[in-house]
């Protein structure tokens, strides 16, 4: 018995290194950022997701980008807390209800899109934020109707119904979207109101007075990773300046911008595709602080849905980081909150990911702006 005992702790100890990976330490020097005080209410939110993004993605991609004594665009941020993730009917969230929780401030059951546990539409950020004279843009390098960005203009009872997803987004009152997904699109409708476009160059050539939606698809699914294709960054800052020149006499705009594929790049446990997505998502972090440091009303807030591989850091050897992924699934790991601007203080301590929601409005001063149009 002792030696079948003695057997089976070799084999699980021989198990657990057989799929350890060396990563080499980096040393990229980024731009330094001045961080600055803001006092008073922003009139504009940015809300940057890191889908699948825990401490640890961080910690690694902070490691093989910087070097682990430097600081990432994200380390630079003044202000930042704790977020619990689970889903109305699992420890374990999905995308789905992760980012339904911001965008309506309810738990809702895994794979549901702005709807409740009772598939009853839930009003969304940007749907709220009509109402009262705000323009909302979407951006995320999955499908733009993939779960994350369709809580924020979508309501249906399963995510995967990406067909009935775009139709809806055709509809809706989203100013901008840019992201991948042609495949789920019918793009010979709505011509008289939407311009769409597909290619990098098309992107560049935008220019006022910005009458009709925009509607960028740059890829038939997710974006794949080509110089002939934008990046996070690129459509971000696009969007960032369309929002701003469309909403200069308006109430406000509010912009959410995913990294969608740290999550991809987790699932498949491919660390080096997770830090080659993260660089983009830190840098579009980088462009989202220089632009809250151009004037003194937006707010930045970024978190993530979930994290995705229970990606471990056990020891460094000869100038690489020892990692080990866990599974090839979601984890229930509380993920990281960070905020920047007017109103970014009361993002701190632990908070649920409906919290998010609702310290948005109360940032904004919500119930005492008055209805208008813009």
């Amino acid at each position: 018995m002792k030696n079948n005992l003695l057997f089976l702790l070799v084999f699980a100890i021989s198990a657990c290194g057989s799929n350890t990976e060396e990563i080499p330490f980096g040393n990229e020097i980024l731009t330094p950022i001045e961080i600055k005080e803001f006092k008073g209410n922003p009139r504009n939110i940015i809300l940057i997701i890191g889908d699948g993004t825990g401490l640890n993605q961080i910690s690694l991609s902070r490691m093989a980008i910087v070097g682990e004594s430097s600081k990432l665009y994200i380390d630079q941020l003044p202000f930042s807390g704790i977020s619990l993730t689970h889903s109305a009917d699992s420890i374990i969230t999905d995308s789905a209800a992760a980012a339904t929780s911001w965008a309506t401030g309810h738990k809702t059951n895994n794979r549901y899109v702005s709807v409740s546990p009772q598939k009853k539409s839930l009003p969304t950020l940007p749907e709220m934020l009509y109402k009262k004279g705000f323009l909302s843009g979407i951006v995320a390098t999955s499908s733009i109707t993939h779960a994350t960005p369709a809580a924020f203009y979508s309501h249906v009872d399963y995510r995967y119904k990406e067909k009935e997803i775009a139709s809806q987004l055709q509809s809706s009152d989203i100013s901008i979207a840019l992201g991948g997904g042609t495949d789920f699109f019918n793009t010979s409708i709505h011509k008289d109101n939407i311009d769409y476009i597909f290619d990098v160059t098309d992107l560049n050539k935008i220019e006022p007075p910005y009458a009709k939606k925009i509607l960028g698809l740059f890829d038939s699914d997710g974006i794949n990773r080509s110089p002939e294709n934008p990046t996070q960054l690129l459509m971000t800052k696009t969007a960032l300046h369309i929002l701003s020149q469309k909403t200069s006499k308006c109430s406000g705009f509010f912009l959410m911008s995913e990294g969608s594929q740290i999550d991809w790049a987790s699932h498949d446990n491919d660390a080096k595709k997770m830090i080659e997505e993260f660089r983009d998502f830190d840098l579009t972090i980088g462009a989202a602080i220089n632009f809250v440091n151009s004037r003194d009303d937006t707010l930045l807030i970024i978190t993530s849905d979930h994290e995705t591989g229970g990606l471990q850091i056990l020891n460094q050897a000869e100038g690489n980081i020892i990692i080990q992924w866990g599974t090839g699934s979601h984890t229930g790991i509380p993920v990281g909150v960070f905020s920047y601007g007017p109103g970014a203080g009361i993002f701190t301590g632990t908070m649920d990911n409906t919290d998010i929601h609702y310290k948005i409005l109360d940032a904004l001063n919500y119930s005492d702006i008055p209805d208008s149009s813009c």
